[in-house]
């Protein structure tokens, strides 16, 4: 396994990060607690997670199912840099109207130990937001997590799906406090979403931030069984996989001229981008798993990446330059 430091903090993380969202959902917890063992016994000590994972009616499944890995013991913790997320709906009545989707020093608070509760342990690593809320300012927010991690319950922030705008003003805020800051971004980002490359990756990469790619196959579209089961198990969409039909031929074409599956070239591709941390691979049971530890070993040259810009072209680069003179 690779490490690389997660954005301008000293945290080292494996390059790929184990996401859990489908852990109490589509993988049972026995299945789970093996998918987590490999990973630590292939070296991934970067393990994702969110509040309300667990399904609609289930939120905080997930999190449980980690918890009890977790007390199993055997260093499962201490080898472990934990993620987890705060902003949605947990169904708390006891919350009220503050249970609903968003973020504030109450909520971040309360769903903080909500989390440490069902993880069975005492801080995690990395908090994240898990979506941009304009309503709330940036003095209550940095507040909050400041006191958490004096309290040490957590030690860095990152975000998640926010737009370029909402970093620059989260680092700038940071600063003016004199804090760190923001470390990484998780967002949509894969070879059928490419727009984050106008200013999502430039402005993390020049904030300090490490991007953490969520839904790097497209919901399995670019996991090559698409093509072979029409449409992917997870696509859910098959308007959608028709749209991109001659591409992602064109993508099984180059894959089986490299030798190599579609889901390890995706990946591979990811981890090619000097603005990309470790994209998160949600997988539903090990044999997947084992799979994607190809990506970290498969180096595309120039002329592999020219050839995948050909078949799903990006923006063009950054912003502006990529529209405009």
């Amino acid at each position: 396994m690779k490490y690389t430091y997660l954005g301008r903090s000293g945290l080292k993380v494996s390059r790929l990060c184990l996401g859990t969202m489908n852990f109490g959902v589509e993988t049972d917890e026995k299945e789970s607690f093996r998918i987590m063992d490999a990973a630590l016994d292939a070296g991934i000590n970067f393990f994702d997670t969110a509040n309300v994972y667990g399904g609609s009616e289930n939120q905080g499944r997930t999190e449980e199912i980690v918890g009890k890995w977790f007390s199993q013991g055997g260093g499962r913790r201490e080898q472990t840099v934990l993620a987890t997320k705060v902003y949605g709906n947990m169904g708390d009545k006891s919350d009220g109207p503050n249970d609903e989707r968003g973020l504030s020093a109450y909520k971040i608070r309360r769903h903080l130990e909500g989390s440490l509760r069902r993880l069975q342990t005492d801080h995690v690593e990395l908090y994240q937001m898990h979506h941009i809320d304009r309503n709330v300012s940036w003095e209550e927010l940095w507040g909050a997590f400041e006191t958490a991690v004096a309290q040490g319950k957590i030690g860095y922030v990152g975000s998640s799906n926010f737009a370029g705008w909402d970093i620059a003003v989260a680092q700038g805020e940071a600063k003016a406090r004199g804090i760190l800051g923001l470390v990484s971004e998780q967002h949509k980002y894969n070879l059928l979403c490419r727009l984050p490359e106008l200013e999502v990756l430039p402005a993390s990469k020049s904030l300090g931030l490490g991007v953490i790619p969520w839904s790097p196959l497209d919901g399995g579209l670019l996991a090559g069984n698409a093509l072979r089961g029409g449409g992917g198990k997870r696509s859910g969409n098959m308007e959608r996989f028709e749209q991109f039909r001659p591409q992602l031929e064109a993508y099984k074409g180059f894959c089986d001229e490299l030798g190599e599956r579609e889901d390890v070239v995706s990946l591979a591709w990811l981890l090619a981008n000097p603005a990309v941390a470790a994209p998160i691979t949600g997988v539903r049971t090990l044999e997947q798993f084992e799979r994607t530890l190809r990506a970290v070993e498969l180096e595309l040259d120039e002329s592999a990446l020219k050839r995948i810009d050909e078949i799903f072209p990006g923006p063009g680069g950054d912003a502006p330059k990529a529209y405009a003179w």
